[in-house]
């Protein structure tokens, strides 16, 4: 049971502590939804004030990550309201799969080139995929989330989580193939492909 401040009531939310727990997966989830890495901290800031602003709001505590998720979206959504144009994911993927240090020190350079290849192959089939297959996608990948984990955060169960994943896996490798037909069925056993 959460103590209780001298009035009776809950005692205030440590937004500073919140907000830091919780900030790295609100900003893959605003990443995904406005697809510009370099937005990403401003879209977090009106969700930081929209949070301080609104947490009065909350009355059930264990239900924070899920209203922070639902702040985000809106937050997501007001941004690309704001600037008037339909951005999907290009620049973040552009970005995030550029070969590493040591992907360029790899001994083999076929290698390396292969899966360079490879990464921009999966940067074009989640650019062309609606926001929030990219965003489980994301999640689920990037943060190594589990089932359970998605669900306490997007505040659905274990099951619409298995069958959004299912169903953005589908989606994902439909894109590679029409992208690449010699990388359809590859592709099943690899990265996204599975759970």
């Amino acid at each position: 049971m959460l103590p209780t401040s001298p009035g009776g009531g809950m005692p205030p939310i440590d937004w500073q502590a919140a907000l830091s727990e919780h900030g790295r997966w609100l900003r893959t989830v605003i990443l995904a939804r406005v697809g510009n890495p370099r937005v990403v901290e401003e879209v977090f800031q009106d969700v930081a004030l929209a949070a301080v602003e609104k947490g009065d709001r909350l009355r059930d505590r264990t239900k924070l990550a899920p209203w922070l998720y639902r702040l985000a979206v809106v937050a997501a959504l007001q941004y690309r309201r704001r600037v008037g144009r339909h951005r999907k994911l290009t620049e973040r993927f552009a970005t995030q799969f550029q070969p590493t240090e040591e992907d360029t020190r790899h001994p083999d350079p076929l290698l390396w080139l292969v899966a360079k290849e490879e990464r921009e192959l999966l940067r074009l089939a989640l650019k062309g995929l609606v926001h929030r297959d990219a965003e489980i996608l994301l999640l689920k990948y990037t943060e190594d989330w589990s089932y359970r984990q998605l669900a306490e955060h997007l505040g659905i169960t274990q099951s619409a989580v298995e069958a959004r994943l299912h169903r953005a896996r589908g989606k994902l490798r439909t894109a590679v193939a029409e992208i690449d037909p010699r990388e359809g069925p590859r592709t099943r056993g690899k990265g996204f492909g599975r759970a």
